[in-house]
């Protein structure tokens, strides 16, 4: 462990270098589950041609991961209260990494779906591990900013994909590549191992959890930890409130699944609820997911449609920082439906737009088409298409199906949209996500939730987010060849404003307050 600092320098108003050493530390599986997330965005197009996939397939290999990462969200708070924090996030920082060779190296189809499928355990156990960590060793007066480090890590680790995506096409390029094309997805895969491997390392020397450590009697190993993040007064005074608080509940055992159907916990159930469905139903990872081909499906060229991903992502990145500098100036309701009305009009906008486009076949792309389906398409040339389910559909009479790209690629080259609002509503969505719901969804989880049922209770709200983060993944292909991108965001859209017209009803304000305090306030435990 590293050297004590001390005391007197470890205030609860700062939180001390100790406090931000050890939540950097755990947040950076924030990091690797951001990059594993989002690395396939540059991915997708390659493997889509190399094992000639439809949009189903397509899918599934992206949306592998999550559903796994689903399964793990359901086990990983049990499991850390019987093993404890660091242990489990120590668990998935070797996952990340075998998980990262393993598809660097895949056969095929399917054994790089089971190693996606494997990083999405380790994806799903730092989702919900690391920031209940880091939400029960901060001081109360900072715990906003603290655990909004590991969304940060997230944002950071998805602008570190995009960003290595762009550089490695970058160096596949060329008359003499350092990249072989045609190993370029493999790469980009494959370099997730570097930052598995160094999480691995770093969290040797993380302290547990003084709450967990409290929870399983162990007072003492609680104390010296809570001492050297509030100092010697401040350390004592926090475990006799966590005392109290555990002493209240149960006797300090830790509460299962069932719990969390008594009537004291309906309210912040249902608001953990709402914002973990609304989270991920209004699209963010259908675009960190799919950022290339939503950019060269409305027009943008190639190696323009990654460096607009990179762009995405550092969009993400700096409103980020944004939410971290005034989430405990500002409380948690300002900024969060502040969001959520952006992102409805960044949806609705993106909508409009694309019902606006319109879709021409040019000579030189029915040219290029392959040869079994060039004469067939021959009599679409130059026709304009005022619908992309209509060009679709004339595609498929011309027997262009929707297995190995060409399709997406055709529809991609004959859309006439307005780039510029494209870009602008990707932006602004982006912008609006990552100041509100992306990091404020995983502060309230760890917020909301008495002690003795936290561990379950951010699984299983977690687990109901990853699901439909992993029905948004899953099916953004297919909705865009069956309903058209202009309905897919019209949808994105009429579900923010829904999430935010029930939260605006139910959700509190919780910034400034302990965790035993707001338990008092929103789930004191009433006896029957």
């Amino acid at each position: 462990m590293p050297p004590a600092h001390s005391e007197a320098a470890i205030s609860a108003k700062s939180g001390g270098a100790y406090v931000w050493f050890t939540s950097l530390s755990a947040a950076l599986g924030g990091f690797l589950m951001g990059f594993d997330a989002s690395v396939i965005s540059g991915v997708v197009g390659f493997i889509e041609d190399e094992f000639q996939l439809n949009e189903i397939q397509l899918g599934w290999a992206v949306a592998s991961l999550t559903l796994t990462s689903t399964l793990a969200m359901l086990g990983a708070g049990p499991l850390s209260n019987r093993v404890g924090r660091v242990a489990v996030l120590k668990a998935a920082a070797a996952l990340f990494f075998v998980s990262a060779i393993g598809c660097a190296f895949a056969p095929g189809y399917s054994p790089l779906v089971v190693a996606r499928m494997l990083g999405g355990f380790a994806v799903g156990a730092a989702l919900i591990v690391a920031p209940m960590y880091i939400a029960e060793a901060a001081p109360a007066a900072i715990r906003g900013r603290l655990v909004s480090l590991n969304q940060l890590n997230i944002v950071i680790g998805i602008s570190a994909a995009f960003f290595s995506n762009y550089l490695l096409l970058r160096l596949s390029q060329g008359q003499e590549p350092l990249i072989a094309p045609e190993r370029l997805w493999r790469w980009m895969l494959g370099v997730e191992a570097l930052p598995a491997l160094l999480y691995l390392i770093v969290l040797q020397w993380v302290p547990e959890s003084p709450r967990w450590l409290q929870l399983r009697g162990r007072g003492e190993e609680a104390l010296a930890t809570l001492i050297r993040i509030n100092g010697a007064e401040g350390g004592r005074s926090e475990q006799e409130a966590i005392k109290a608080s555990l002493a209240a509940e149960s006797a300090g055992k830790p509460a299962g699944f069932a719990e969390l159907l008594r009537p004291h916990l309906r309210l912040v159930l249902l608001i953990a609820l709402t914002i973990g469905i609304a989270q991920q139903a209004t699209g963010i990872n259908a675009v960190f997911f799919y950022a290339p081909m939503i950019f060269e499906q409305s027009g943008f060229g190639d190696d323009a449609a990654f460096l607009q991903a990179v762009l995405v992502g550092l969009v993400n990145l700096l409103f980020t920082v944004v939410a971290i500098v005034f989430i405990d100036r500002l409380g948690r309701r300002p900024l969060l439906f502040a969001g959520l009305a952006g992102i409805a009009v960044f949806m609705l906008l993106l909508s409009w737009t694309f019902d606006r486009a319109t879709y021409q076949l040019s000579d030189e792309a029915v040219a290029a088409a392959p040869a079994e389906v060039r004469e067939s398409l021959a009599p679409l040339a130059g026709a304009v298409f005022d619908d992309e389910g209509d060009l679709r559909a004339a595609l498929a009479g011309a027997g262009v199906g929707a297995e190995g790209g060409l399709e997406s690629e055709l529809v991609a080259g004959a859309v006439r949209v307005d780039t510029t609002l494209v870009l602008i509503g990707i932006l602004g969505f982006v912008a609006c996500f990552a100041f509100s719901a992306g990091p404020i969804m995983w502060v309230l989880f760890a917020e909301l939730f008495p002690n003795y049922v936290r561990a379950a209770a951010i699984s299983f709200v977690g687990l109901v987010n990853s699901g439909m983060s992993f029905l948004v993944q899953m099916l953004f292909p297919w909705e865009l060849a069956n309903f058209g991108s202009s309905l897919t965001f019209l949808v994105y859209g009429l579900v923010a404003i829904a999430g935010l017209a029930i939260l605006a009803r139910i959700m509190p304000e919780t910034r400034g307050k302990s965790l035993e305090e707001l338990e008092q306030a929103l789930a004191p435990r009433r006896e029957s």
